[in-house]
């Protein structure tokens, strides 16, 4: 339970200048003894009381007269709404004061409480107590049984009923001896003595008893029995013993096999490791129990495997300088991941060393291919709503839907920002070659000398740090399907001579390599740069710009197609309710104004980012001028003319609208500012940074 549930934010607050006749009314609406009084900024500069309002009309005060004589102003509110409730309880305790503001940290005033909160709070503290006791009490094995001082049966526990054979509602208030005949409690109870270790028999039923008193201060209240069932006790011992023989048998089996057995429970900590591995590691068993298995493997994923409750089986993992076919298996308890086995297979035989480096050249391929799957098939969907109905992105629809049919080479151009991405899946996935590969790469996100061999690949040994195995480039991977090369204005000159050979020849050797590989793929090439201009300055070569340039796609600019922002901004609005969980229903009608006369230099990308930010802001209904960034709203990129010819920015007229909506808010929530933050869409912070620039009082 929490101190902020049990605050009375129903309130009024009342400022300097307020008349009797107000606080009458506000005293009557909200039947509290006192209310605060606060200045501009919701700052607590004082209380008014029922006493205040009898003393002001004792001295013949008229109800038109103000409050401002009759405020008690050297009030400290100690109360804040983040106090544990344990802080309060003991402040409510010492105070004479039967009700106190309760303030946030920035010391706003957010509340009332009253004593009576406070009662009703511990009420249910107490309720709740009562209740999480009776529950733990009888999700215990042993029996617990209660007496008062007079020895009289106050409380007992389901198991108690069982062990012995008691009914709760005939029992309570019975003797002890007239239902636990043969136990003797007068030593516990006259002289606060501690009984342990009692055997009592009851029927067949043997219990070890222990019995403490309960003492209030000096005063023995009564007692608690608790009987423990040895029936219980000797069965367990038992199945301990089975516990142990088969423990026995098992230490024996995992150390009579070949391989490396590790068991680590559902944290990853080690718990059992045989001797073949414990050898193979040079470490002692005993010394890695208890220990995190990454202590022990520095690669290892048996914690994740406990973790996820999913095998992992014959996978290539590195143990020192070499690599072992290992598997992973979960420890499944009550359908529950408890734990996690590892096996490590040391493989002997040539064929096998040769079948763990095969897996481990064909792992890499794999699991990019399931990736770029995945992102292909996220892709396909998102190519079948390129977003526009203005004349220039229906003539790009167009234009993509004829030239996709061929396998020419593909300029697509534009501003940043503008989705030519988007363009470039599209033309892969209407083409025949949407079954196979689409492989892309940012040629300024890789550093130069890295480039060249992300683009060709290159052979084992071909560079320190390179991988034993080699590795395939964009090329190969490409075969028979698509290459995105985005940002290709940015690649070196170097890097451009080979490009085009591959282009002509459709062949090219990896990095370190002499073997020729050759591949069919279709090249699609993206820049916002101006190649023509590039090419004029020497640093693009013209050879290899016309052979990049044989089909052009440009993507226009948001700012060309505005008819399209309204589209895109309700597709925009859907997906971010779907991510952020957000219940906006469109733009409002003064915000499709703002965006249709903003310039929109980040294009699609800013409008969506712009999109994403007002939802955080808004969170429901419409998206609206206030939840806009500022530098949208600057005069000087959006002025317009009134009808009489004077200029009038955009931000005057917002700034009325905004003034307008905030005092509609404060009428209809009886100047609550809490409640107009509410129906706003504001947090309270904002708002109050919004009266004070707008100057609303």
């Amino acid at each position: 339970m929490r101190f902020q549930d049990f605050i009375n934010r129903d309130m009024v607050l009342l400022n300097l200048g307020d008349t009797l006749e107000k606080a009458i009314k506000s005293l009557k609406q909200t039947k509290l003894n006192m209310l605060p009084v606060v200045n501009d900024q919701w700052k607590l500069i004082g209380v008014f009381t029922r006493i205040n309002l009898y003393n002001a009309l004792l001295n013949k005060a008229s109800l038109d007269n103000v409050i401002d004589p009759w405020i008690v102003k050297d009030v400290l509110s100690k109360l804040q709404e983040d106090m544990s409730l344990e802080t309060v309880e003991e402040i409510t305790k010492k105070s004479t004061v039967g009700s106190a503001p309760v303030m946030d940290k920035e010391g706003n005033v957010v509340g009332v409480l009253t004593k009576t909160n406070m009662i009703l709070s511990l009420f249910k503290k107490s309720s709740l107590i009562n209740a999480q006791l009776t529950a733990g009490l009888d999700a215990m094995s042993n029996g617990v049984v209660a007496f008062d001082d007079k020895g009289c049966i106050s409380l007992t526990n389901k198991s108690a009923e069982k062990m012995l054979g008691l009914g709760n509602s005939k029992s309570l208030g019975l003797p002890w001896d007239k239902v636990i005949g043969g136990l003797d409690l007068q030593p516990v109870l006259k002289q606060g003595k501690v009984k342990t270790g009692l055997k009592y028999v009851r029927g067949n039923m043997v219990t070890i008893v222990n019995i403490m008193p309960i003492i209030d201060d000096v005063t023995v209240k009564g007692a608690v029995a608790v009987f423990h069932d040895l029936s219980e006790l000797k069965q367990m011992t038992q199945e301990l013993e089975v516990t142990r023989s088969l423990n026995r048998t098992l230490d024996t089996v995992i150390n009579s096999i070949f391989d490396g057995i590790v068991v680590v429970d559902e944290r990853g900590y080690v718990t059992l490791i045989n001797q073949v591995l414990a050898d193979f590691l040079r470490i002692n068993p005993t010394e890695v129990l208890g220990k995190h298995i990454t202590k022990v493997l520095e690669n290892s994923r048996l914690h994740i495997v406990a973790r996820t409750g999913v095998p992992e089986l014959n996978e290539v993992q590195n143990i020192g300088d070499k690599q072992y076919l290992v598997s992973r298996l979960p420890i499944i308890k009550n359908e529950v991941p408890s734990g996690s086995v590892g096996k490590v297979v040391f493989p002997q035989l040539p064929e096998i060393q040769e079948l763990v480096r095969k897996l481990n050249t064909l792992q890499g391929k794999v699991a990019y291919y399931e990736e770029e799957l995945q992102n292909s098939k996220i892709k396909q969907l998102e190519v079948m709503k390129i977003i526009g109905t203005s004349p220039i992105m229906l003539e790009l629809k167009g234009e993509i839907g004829k030239v996709s049919r061929t396998n020419s080479t593909v300029l697509i151009t534009g501003e940043s920002g503008t989705g030519k991405e988007l363009v470039a899946h599209a033309v892969h996935y209407e083409s025949k070659r949407k079954n196979r590969p689409f492989i892309k790469m940012n040629c300024a996100a890789i550093p130069e000398n890295l480039l060249e061999s992300e683009i060709f690949g290159y052979v084992p040994g071909a560079f320190s740090g390179a991988n034993r195995n080699g590795k395939p480039g964009r090329f190969e991977l490409a075969d028979k399907g698509t290459l995105f090369l985005d940002e290709i204005g940015d690649m070196s000159g170097r890097l451009q001579a080979k490009l085009l050979r591959v282009l002509q020849e459709r062949e090219f050797e990896r990095v370190g390599g002499t073997k020729t590989i050759s591949v069919d793929v279709r090249i699609v090439t993206a820049t916002n740069m101006d190649l023509e201009k590039a090419v004029a300055n020497g640093t693009f070569r013209e050879d290899l710009y016309y052979r990049l340039n044989v089909i052009n796609l440009h993507m226009p600019p948001l700012r060309d197609r505005k008819n399209d922002i309204e589209l895109l901004s309700v597709s925009f609005i859907n997906k971010l309710n779907r991510i952020l969980k957000t219940e906006i229903t469109q733009l409002s009608p003064e915000v499709l104004d703002i965006f249709m006369n903003y310039s929109w230099p980040g294009n699609i990308r800013e409008l969506q980012n712009i999109i994403e930010r007002a939802a955080n802001y808004a969170t429901k209904g419409e998206i609206l001028p206030v939840h806009l960034p500022l530098n949208m709203l600057k005069p000087k990129e959006n002025m317009q003319l009134t009808p009489d010819g004077t200029e009038n920015s955009y931000r005057d007229t917002l700034k009325k609208t905004q003034k307008e909506m905030i005092i509609k808010a404060l009428e209809k929530s009886g100047g609550n500012k809490t409640k107009a933050a509410k129906l706003l869409n504001m947090s309270r912070n904002n708002l109050y940074s919004t009266l004070q620039r707008l100057g609303i009082k």
